[in-house]
């Protein structure tokens, strides 16, 4: 295996950078109510649930459009869509590198926002859809004309999603969908939700859970309210679907096999946030060792202290031993298909979130007052990172992925 960066990835990150400072710092500076740490609540609609405001959602897209039309945001996506099969060690590498410059638009991922795309859902529909489906969705979703939502958590069922209570049954050539939904995101601004039900199988089984295309103004689809959270805005619906009519054409992929869909969802995206979680905890660091030079305490520099420097040290090595591993997943990841080493992704999942947020804290501890205040991002990083513990897998369902890999509890021995 070669450890170096590919010179491709090397000059793509550098045009990056170039393409960033000259077309998306303008757009913070132009906006500069949207990017101020102190005035967070600038980008939320408090009087429509707490969602992002409409100028919000403007300048997310308006960056998109941007690094569309520059050549970078399709670049992991398929060549049949306009990208570039960018690899998931390139992909690693991007992410970190976006990360790492610290908040903002270049990397707002509190909405998973980026100048370089993360479209699982794209990816869903590519493998999984029908040819009118594609037709119908798949370029206005990649180009930004159109948002989709993804609804698997229920109310009483998270991570547990072979439980879910949502049914499916056939009425003629239509199915119709009864249940709720939870930290169902994007609904705001969607046009489709693709909302996961049980059409046959038993609870407890993966067998029988189909996956559904639901327009998000069919009658029945509603949305009682918006859940507020550590970090703000929020865009995390309660969905409840009352007898919602959906033709047989709305189904992605077989009838049955609908967590098949939820499974490329999750392995495209985990290893990935594993790499932007591990640049916010590098910025940190690196903001945390600049302050240790400059900051003086009792007469001497505050990084002469031991106290303060092992705990950055400590940090820092954690870092490394994320950063080689997720090279060396993604690596494998390239060679031997997404869903073969599930386990290790879960490893750098739960380290790289960890790593974060202690990486986050330990910056305010070091700045002091001024660091736990809005005036630095810190509180702000540990905030927005601190949700990747629980979304996206759970740190204890994370365990359970790496135990299956160990004990083979799949195979019933």
């Amino acid at each position: 295996m070669d450890w170096s960066i590919p010179e491709d990835v090397t000059t793509f990150l550098a045009d990056l950078d170039a393409f960033i400072e000259d077309k998306i710092k303008p757009i913070e500076e132009a906006n500069p109510e949207y990017f101020d740490h102190r005035r967070e609540f600038s980008r939320t609609d408090v009087e429509r649930g707490g969602i992002p405001t409409r100028r919000w959602r403007e300048i997310l897209h308006e960056a998109r459009v941007l690094a569309d039309r520059a050549g970078f945001y399709r670049y992991p996506l398929p060549k049949a869509l306009g990208g570039q099969d960018g690899t998931n060690v390139a992909m690693a590498v991007i992410r970190e590198h976006l990360a790492r410059r610290g908040p903002g638009l270049h990397a707002e991922l509190s909405h998973e926002a980026s100048m370089v795309a993360n479209l699982p859902l794209a990816l869903v529909l590519h493998e999984y859809g029908t040819p009118e489906q594609k037709e119908q969705y798949l370029e206005r979703l990649v180009s930004g004309d159109m948002e989709m939502a993804f609804g698997l958590t229920e109310p009483n069922h998270g991570s547990d999603v072979t439980w879910l209570e949502t049914r499916a049954v056939r009425d003629g050539d239509d199915w119709i969908i009864t249940g709720a939904k939870r930290w169902n995101s994007v609904v705001d601004v969607s046009e489709v939700d693709l909302v996961f039900a049980r059409t046959s199988g038993e609870d407890g089984k993966a067998d029988g859970i189909s996956a559904f295309l639901v327009p998000t103004d069919a009658p029945g689809f509603e949305v009682p309210f918006y859940w507020w959270t550590f970090n703000m805005p929020t865009d995390h619906a309660e969905v409840r679907l009352d007898g919602v009519r959906v033709p047989s054409s709305a189904m992605v992929g077989e009838e049955g096999r609908g967590l098949d869909c939820a499974q490329l969802f999750v392995h495209e995206n985990r290893i990935r946030q594993a790499a932007s979680s591990l640049g916010a905890a590098q910025f940190c660091i690196d903001r945390a060792v600049a302050y240790t030079e400059e900051r003086r305490l009792f007469g001497k520099a505050m990084r002469d202290y031991q106290g303060v420097q092992w705990q950055l040290v400590e940090l820092q090595t954690e870092a490394e031993l994320v950063r080689n591993t997720i090279a060396k997943v993604a690596w494998e990841m390239d060679v031997h298909g997404k869903t073969a080493v599930s386990d290790k992704v879960a490893m750098v999942n739960v380290r790289g979130n960890r790593l974060a947020c202690d990486a986050a804290d330990r910056a305010m501890q070091v700045h002091g007052g001024v660091g736990y205040s809005r005036h630095h991002p810190f509180e702000h990083i540990y905030r927005h990172h601190r949700r990747y513990r629980i979304t996206e897998g759970s740190d204890e369902l994370q365990y359970r992925r790496i135990a299956a890999g160990m004990w083979d509890f799949r195979s019933g021995r």
